[in-house]
């Protein structure tokens, strides 16, 4: 190789290394190897910037709005309710769960299916008295399954046929074409899971970190002739307590949130501090403060009110705010909420709340104004946010967004409309019918991944273009002993293992490039070795940080990293096990 290639080579390990060990956004990563191939002149422009014209990418950004049609409409909601009754058990529970899971996530992306279903379950499982961490898990791992039964259940699967059609010249797959290994490893998996789950998960039914306000929410009241009437609330000593933090003031029947350390106090205002029980006295101490008159009745913080309302959000791991303790990340000015308490593995994080230091998985409590939900929703810094008060779903045009999903699907399955013109046009007819407005179409664009699927391209470009690819096959064919079977495992173990540490759709499109020279130098059909690299790099189980429906359901479902590793690995063994042996026996290595 020249010194391009080498220079290739050695931005592939430097991806790996960026991407594994730092907080970097994935885009971030992939946009820097993107400048660098251009700069380099490795890449002309046209080259470099060829994946955001690619035709998978555009695919995933309409199915993103059609999924945000069918989110805005309680399309869900409407099937969801009519399906999952009042099972028995715990595996009745999970058979009913499967049911509309199999039937959404082949067809949707499944960040808005996991982000809808997860108060909906929360709220079904109290309802049948089993425990969330019986069926969190299991919700994120059967989108993932469900996702892989077709070209648009998951990006992944998109973006993988969109770099096969750019380097190798032919047609891309049919929206079926994948499924006749990912509909029998789906329903091997979702066998696995029902008979194996019960016992292997965790059961928290007493872990639901903010079922009860009053384990963490402080209520006093200034008095009314006191010293602190007429000070600010820096002046009266209640901005730098110690294991509490002032979250709002009510005062004449209305909400002071965010307060600044320049409110001034009046006689009668009920202060809410969040953060340690214990640390009530500490309070009581204060001259001028009394106990709340509605201390032992009311709950503040329960009581709907315009100003206000309560958010639960999944710290992301590419929040800008992670490893900064609460109080020096200016988390008010920035987001403008408060946190009112932060869950980690399923319990409330004790302590002084400034003090905390987020982690990627930490679920918050958060108070902030309802504008704060219209502008956080889609934002990476939070993969989930469960609010109180949230946006009225459109009920009366749930059906005509079902309609139109069925449309897309149906015309891209019979080959009337490509999968890309069949995407745009629901996109289009979302918006035209109102099933999904302007602005909830721009929010539901999920920019760092469409940006680091489009810069993907370039690293993948290059592999090709400065012979690495094929520096890099030829490796694999002399480790595999020129077995094709063996070649298979080996592709498949490669990417699993890569889609743990890094994104799932860079993993795939770094590999396909290398995969496919492999099938052409040993003379293979490469179609089941493409479908491998798909697959691969959609069954991830063994981590909370292998997919992003694992992460959402971290928090929620009350686990520990330990959780997801005891039923992750068998489970990421068993699909691997089962795509392998579907592949061997349903199509033929050599040509």
């Amino acid at each position: 190789m020249d010194w391009q290639g080498w220079l290739s080579l050695g931005l592939v390990f430097s991806t790996l290394l960026a991407l594994a060990l730092t907080r970097l956004g994935p885009h971030m990563v992939m946009m820097v190897v993107l400048t660098i191939l251009s700069v380099s002149g490795i890449l002309s422009p046209a080259e470099a910037l060829g994946g955001f014209a690619n035709s998978g990418l555009i695919t995933v950004a309409a199915m993103f709005v059609v999924a945000a049609g069918l989110h805005a409409t309680g399309g869900i909601d409407l099937m969801v309710n009519k399906v999952l009754g009042v099972p028995k058990s715990e595996r009745s529970a999970l058979a009913r769960m499967f049911a509309p899971l199999a039937v959404l996530s082949p067809f949707l992306n499944n960040t808005p299916v996991v982000a809808t279903m997860i108060p909906g379950i929360h709220a079904w499982s109290r309802k049948i008295n089993i425990a969330p961490s019986k069926l969190m898990i299991p919700l994120s791992y059967t989108t993932i399954l469900g996702g892989a039964v077709t070209m648009i259940g998951t990006s992944t699967n998109l973006v993988v046929d969109g770099q096969y059609q750019v380097l190798t010249g032919e047609e891309g797959f049919s929206l079926f074409a994948i499924s006749a290994v990912g509909l029998p490893v789906a329903l091997l998996g979702l066998l696995f899971m029902w008979l194996v789950f019960p016992r292997l998960l965790p059961d928290r039914s007493q872990s639901r970190a903010f079922a009860n306000l009053r384990e963490f929410t402080l209520e006093v009241c200034v008095s009314a002739n006191g010293p602190l009437v007429g000070k600010s609330v820096e002046q009266a000593g209640l901005r730098n307590l110690r294991r509490i933090y002032l979250a709002e003031i009510e005062r004449d029947g209305t909400i002071v949130t965010a307060v600044s350390s320049e409110e001034v106090l009046k006689g009668g205002d009920r202060l809410v501090f969040a953060g340690d029980t214990e640390a009530i006295s500490d309070l009581l101490r204060i001259n001028g403060l009394e106990p709340s008159p509605e201390n032992g009745n009311a709950e503040t913080l329960t009581i709907d009110r315009a100003e206000r309302c309560l958010v639960e959000a999944v710290v992301s791991p590419h929040c800008a705010a992670i490893g900064q303790a609460i109080r020096d990340a200016r988390f008010r000015d920035r987001y403008g909420a408060v946190v009112l308490a932060v869950a980690r593995h399923g319990e409330r994080v004790k302590g002084n709340l400034g003090t905390i230091e987020l982690e990627a998985g930490d679920t918050l409590l958060l108070e902030a104004r309802p504008a704060f939900v219209s502008r956080q929703r889609y934002s990476k810094d939070f993969l989930l946010i469960n609010d109180l008060d949230t946006e009225q779903p459109r009920h009366e045009k749930a059906v005509l967004a079902w309609v139109i999903l069925v449309g897309v699907v149906g015309a891209a399955a019979l080959g009337i409309l490509s999968m890309l013109n069949a995407g745009l046009i629901g996109a289009g007819l979302m918006v035209a019918t109102g099933c999904c407005s302007v602005n909830k179409a721009e929010r539901s664009l999920d920019m760092p991944v469409l940006i680091t699927i489009g810069a993907s391209f370039a690293l993948g470009t290059a592999l090709q273009k400065t012979g690495v690819a094929t520096f890099l096959a030829g490796n694999i064919i002399d480790l595999s002993l020129g077995k094709p079977w063996l070649m298979l495992v080996l592709t498949y173990i490669t990417i699993s293992l890569l889609t743990e540490a890094i994104t799932n759709n860079a993993a795939a499109i770094l590999m396909l490039p290398i995969v496919l020279e492999m099938t052409a130098k040993a003379g293979l059909n490469n179609e089941p070795f493409v479908f491998a690299v798909m697959m691969a790099a959609s069954a991830s189980f063994a981590t909370p940080l292998g997919y992003q429906t694992n992460l959402m359901v971290y928090g929620p479902g009350g686990y520990t990293f330990g959780d997801f590793l005891k039923v992750g690995v068998p489970m990421n063994l068993f699909i691997g096990t089962a795509t392998v042996v579907v592949l061997l026996l349903g199509w033929p290595l050599v040509k």
